[in-house]
């Protein structure tokens, strides 16, 4: 039987749906204290005084530390980059001198219980002095601006430019230019579980141990070890069972910096965990960006140049090992999308200011390039009197031209990009929908009908980094298989899943490339003591470069395997088959289980083959070098009520091509996730601040993630085209959903709204902001 693109149910469901799951919650250590930290209320001041007195003398106090206290015993984090034009700065675990942003830590407690810890943080007195406030990137990026780092010289971090042709010259002589400002608002990744930790110092042995609901133990690992000095393979990070990540567990947060500070200071084991408030306070957060683009064609709609300006908002510090370019750099990289575009001058700069750090989304700064593209794209079919589909299908990459080099130098090695659009064209009936439209508007409704395609780097590779210039390199994972003695089989990752279904897809590749059978093959991943070195799970990769892995792994220990069965069965190799446990001489019945094999393995050489080494373990790691292209098509038909300005998504269609499939289910569990989320990002959420820089969006009833009721029944359409470079032809799949969501709904209420002369250039698309526009004269 083939595993691999077989519909295996998820053998970690067992436990996570019937609340088996150890999160970090659960966990429990003897002599076990907890951590509550004192954060600032404003986001931008100088503290005067830190008195820790009260706090230090509450009961069931343990240790009360500020900044100076633990500055000798953490270095600041400091995101390194060799981009030109980028300025590092220091981000301390707690606040030395002066705040940044409100909900900055500039004081822990900690207690033998947490309400001891928080009763106690709440008696942390601070004379602070208020400093003017940086709140949004263009305040940020004028002369005279209050500095958020003074040492920076500028609030402006970064800046970056990609430039194909003359750009300016071909809007200039296009038949058609069209042009907006185009707003997507900051945006929070809501996990199920809030960030946590807790750290545990071996005193006698020397290792920190510190289990976190991180998305990368491996980064955590390293970077831990650099900022309290210890080796790094004394350092042990383990991500246990974790509740969703979406980007913002993908980064080194100054709260495990400090809890495993504070675990080897005390010689004790620290908890935190941090409640929903801090979530959505501290977590690094998306998508704050004003991109001024213009997109020219010739009469016929062919594309002929694209310029835009992006600005981003990147909030107060750069994380680690991310920096502040993540976002920013990635939205001018992927802004001519899948599409011919022999004119590109793209330039972006981030800027600092008094808000939450920018960190990785799900999609990363696709979801804002893609809106800008399509809508562009929309508005140029309205220009010409086009068909939407039509545009698109004209300017789309052909297969015959692939692998396509886009302007921002990214290498597209595969794509269907016009089948995909076709097929999502023939699946969602666009004819009959624009019909439907058509008798709509006759009876008053307003029916629209939106149309997204995109083109994204998966699995990348060591040639590509994943953030420009950061001073880590992400592009390999090795992957550790063994025949364990009784013939069942441990595969060890240092990917880290947070509901990704790896202990099911990796073991249907592990069990196909062996020969083992699939319930005998166990998964193991998020342990750094454990695991070969990988940096964890982020940018859609695991299944690429973790199945990658798994199969130079799994290949090289069937072949050692076929060649002890051989030895075993007095056959040839060559008419030796392993498949499903059992290895068989073909032709003969005579056949030994694996087992047997993994027995002979360990008994020493006299059993083996002369010359081979005992053991049946392999350890191999895979590198794609320039990763590979993933590509969807999405359809969405909303209807907008013209009192309320309420959307209503009608229907949503996909067609994603994720190459090779290892599991239909779990990739549609993916897609469907991943366009909730783009709906909500185009409908409902926003992080908003105050112009002093307080978040008023604090809570779950402020911060409006979509539910049941705005999320209808996502229609996936599979479109396997297998990658043509890389090993297995796997493609990654996690972040698409919310990579074509957001264009798609958008342009589907533009759509709507066409008769009344209304664009959308900003999302999320609010009923209060609809009304505005519809009252407002169209520019």
């Amino acid at each position: 039987m083939t595993l691999i693109g077989a519909r295996v149910r998820r053998v970690e469901d067992a436990r996570l749906l019937t609340g088996r799951g150890r999160f970090l919650g659960d966990l429990v250590l003897p002599r076990m204290l907890h951590a509550a930290f004192h954060r600032s209320p404003h986001a931008h001041a100088r503290i005067r005084d830190l008195d820790l007195t009260p706090a230090r003398s509450a009961p069931g106090v343990a240790a009360c530390l500020g900044g100076e206290d633990l500055r000798p015993h953490a270095r600041p984090i400091r995101a390194e980059s060799r981009m030109k034009g980028y300025r590092a700065t220091d981000f301390p675990a707690l606040a030395v001198g002066k705040v940044r942003y409100a909900g900055e830590a500039v004081a822990v407690v900690v207690g033998e219980s947490r309400y001891a810890a928080e009763d106690a943080a709440e008696l942390i007195s601070v004379s602070w002095e208020p400093l003017p406030v940086v709140v949004g990137a263009e305040a940020g990026a004028e002369t005279g601006s209050p500095l958020v780092h003074e040492e920076a010289g500028s609030n402006v971090l970064l800046s970056r430019a990609f430039v194909q042709g003359d750009a300016e010259a071909a809007l200039r002589g296009a038949a058609v230019v069209v042009g907006d400002r185009f707003r997507f608002h900051r945006h929070a990744g809501v996990t199920m579980e809030n960030r946590a930790c807790l750290a545990d110092w071996d005193a006698g042995a020397g290792v920190l141990t510190l289990w976190s609901s991180t998305q990368v133990p491996g980064l955590l690992r390293d970077a831990l070890a650099d900022l309290l000095g210890v080796p790094a393979h004394r350092v042990r990070v383990v991500a246990p069972d974790v509740g969703g990540g979406f980007g913002v567990k993908s980064a080194l947060y100054p709260e495990e910096v400090a809890v495993a500070a504070l675990a080897r200071l005390l010689g004790r084991p620290v908890k935190w965990v941090g409640d929903r408030r801090e979530d959505l306070l501290t977590s690094t957060q998306a998508w704050d960006e004003v991109i001024d683009a213009r997109l020219g064609l010739r009469a016929d709609g062919t594309l002929e140049a694209l310029a835009a300006r992006v600005l981003a908002d990147v909030g107060a510090y750069s994380v680690h090992p991310w920096t502040a370019s993540i976002e920013v750099i990635q939205v001018i990289s992927f802004l001519p999308g899948p599409y011919r575009l022999p004119h590109y001058n793209g330039e972006a700069w981030g800027v600092a200011t008094n808000k939450a750090p920018m960190g990785p989304y799900r999609g990363v700064g696709r979801p804002v390039s893609t809106f800008v593209m399509e809508a562009l794209l929309d508005r140029a079919a309205r220009r010409l009197g086009m068909d939407p589909v039509e545009l698109r299908l004209k300017n789309l990459i052909r297969p015959g031209e692939l692998p396509y080099r886009s302007p921002s130098g990214v290498v597209w090695d595969g794509g269907s990009f016009v089948e995909s659009l076709e097929r999502a064209r023939d699946a969602a009936d666009y004819a009959g929908a624009r019909e439907e439209q058509r008798r709509g508007r006759e009876r008053g409704r307003l029916v629209g009908v939106g149309v997204a395609a995109y083109v994204e780097l998966t699995g990348v590779g060591s040639a590509i980094p994943a953030s420009p210039g950061a001073a880590i390199n992400t592009g390999t994972e090795g992957a550790t298989v063994r025949v364990d003695p009784g013939g069942t089989v441990t595969a060890t990752f240092g990917l880290a899943c947070h509901g990704q279904g790896h202990e099911t897809t990796l073991a249907q590749v592990v069990a196909d490339e062996l020969g083992a059978r699939f319930e005998d093959v166990r998964v193991i991943h998020g342990d750094t003591a454990a695991s070969p070195t990988g940096t964890g799970t982020y940018a859609s990769r695991s299944a690429v470069i973790g199945g990658g892995a798994a199969i130079l792994a799994s290949r090289a220990l069937r072949e050692k395997a076929t060649r002890i069965a051989a030895h075993l069965l007095e056959a040839g190799a060559e008419d030796i088959h392993l498949e499903d446990g059992r290895a068989s001489v073909r032709g003969t019945g005579k056949s030994v289980a694996l087992r047997e094999i993994a027995s002979a393995a360990y008994a020493g050489a006299k059993r083996l083959p002369k010359g081979m080494e005992p053991g049946l373990e392999v350890t191999r790691f895979y590198d794609p070098y320039f990763g590979t292209a993933s590509n969807a098509a999405h359809v969405a038909v909303v209807e907008v009520d013209p009192e309320t300005f309420a959307v209503t998504l009608r229907r949503h269609v996909v067609v994603e091509d994720c190459g090779r499939i290892i599991n239909p289910l779990v990739v549609e569990g993916q897609v469907i996730g991943g366009v909730a989320q783009g709906i909500g990002a185009a409908l409902l959420e926003e992080v908003v601040y105050g112009d002093d820089g307080q978040l008023l969006t604090g809570t779950l009833m402020d911060y409006l993630v979509p539910t049941a009721s705005e999320v209808p029944a996502i229609e996936v359409h599979h479109l396997e085209r297998p990658s043509p470079s890389t090993l297995g032809g796997f493609k990654g799949v996690g972040e698409g959903g919310t990579i074509g969501a957001p264009a798609a709904v958008a342009n589907a209420i533009a759509d709507a709204l066409a008769p009344l002369g209304v664009e959308i250039s900003e999302l999320p698309v609010t009923p209060d902001r609809l009304f505005r526009l519809v009252r407002r004269p169209y520019r």
